[in-house]
């Protein structure tokens, strides 16, 4: 359960314990579990922190555990909006890059402009990766010559021992030949987790170098590779939450309660919530337009609702927005 959000097997075997048995202290908790105390305390201070584990009315200075269909509904939702922040600050810094002469290095940036030169530019830094490759690849499927001129970069990478850590958009589970590439990935030792909702698309190389749309929207505007420290360590910032908030390829992304919508599908209402359309919301989770309406008509069928204001009525009711 907790290990799909990232998080490890001690943590999950203390949150479990607790709420089956609360009582105790961190040294019988130990016990109980074949943990040693120090490892009890950090995972009750992972609970903590993830709000998991509150503190007791009943039992001054003890700890309580909160229930699985709300307190992982709370992580879910705070995993997002740090995301969310993240994703907005990114973006902010990345768009000042959008005037530099392309194709030309200025104090370690430079816009790439035109498949052939992201291109090269790809492949002289993987020749030159030495620990790992951290990649955001929104967009749902990705197309055949996306995965032709990867497949040669990722096989000689993994094979010389390098890291490689990519998170897919959960649309992508929907395309054959891209479940087959990233499942292709897992078997050769990559790791591969997919979210409903992803960041701009992103390249990490070393922690040292990046390279990420200046402007998604806009493919023109080309790419930017840089590796001033400061805007390298804000994007390795949002790989890692977004890293965080997804889900292993072969596990089930959690759900709060099997009555609660999916994780994808709160995404969904929430986009069409803000005032996004059908299309635009279809854009940001690499889904078709059908797919969107006929995500949305099952939510109103689930929800008893005849048309989709009602929908969002009944779902805020709910406690779903």
């Amino acid at each position: 359960m907790l290990e799909a959000l990232g998080l490890g097997n001690a943590v999950e075997a203390v949150y479990r314990e607790m709420l089956a048995d609360p009582s105790g202290g961190i040294a019988e908790l130990g016990a109980r579990l074949g943990l040693a105390e120090a490892q009890v305390r950090e995972s009750l201070d992972q609970l903590v922190d993830l709000g998991l584990l509150r503190p007791s009315r009943d039992s001054p200075g003890a700890l309580r555990a909160v229930r699985p269909e709300v307190g992982l509904e709370v992580l879910l939702r705070r995993q997002q909006q740090e995301l969310e922040r993240s994703r907005a600050a990114a973006a902010e810094v990345v768009s000042e890059f959008a005037g530099l002469r392309p194709n030309t290095e200025i104090d370690g940036a430079e816009r790439l402009v035109g498949m052939d030169a992201i291109q090269n530019r790809l492949e002289e830094l993987a020749h030159g990766l030495t620990r790992e490759c951290l990649a955001i690849l929104p967009g749902g499927a990705l197309s055949e010559a996306s995965m032709a001129a990867s497949r040669p970069l990722d096989r000689r990478a993994l094979a010389r021992g390098i890291t490689m850590c990519s998170v897919y958009q959960d649309s992508a589970r929907n395309d054959p030949a891209t479940l087959a590439y990233a499942r292709w990935l897992t078997e050769q030792g990559g790791q591969v987790r997919t979210s409903p909702l992803l960041p701009t698309r992103l390249l990490v190389f070393d922690r040292t170098v990046v390279v990420v749309p200046i402007d998604p929207g806009n493919s023109r505007t080309g790419a930017l590779c840089t590796s001033a420290p400061g805007i390298v360590a804000s994007l390795v910032t949002l790989f890692e939450q977004t890293w965080q908030a997804a889900v292993p390829l072969g596990a089930d992304r959690p759900r709060a309660s099997d009555a609660r919508p999916s994780a994808a599908e709160l995404e969904l209402l929430r986009l069409l919530a803000s005032g996004m359309t059908d299309e635009a919301a279809g854009k940001r989770l690499g889904v078709s337009l059908r797919t969107v309406r006929r995500q949305m008509a099952a939510l109103m069928e689930r929800l008893h609702a005849t048309s989709r204001f009602e929908a969002g009525l009944k779902a805020a009711r709910e406690g779903w927005l």
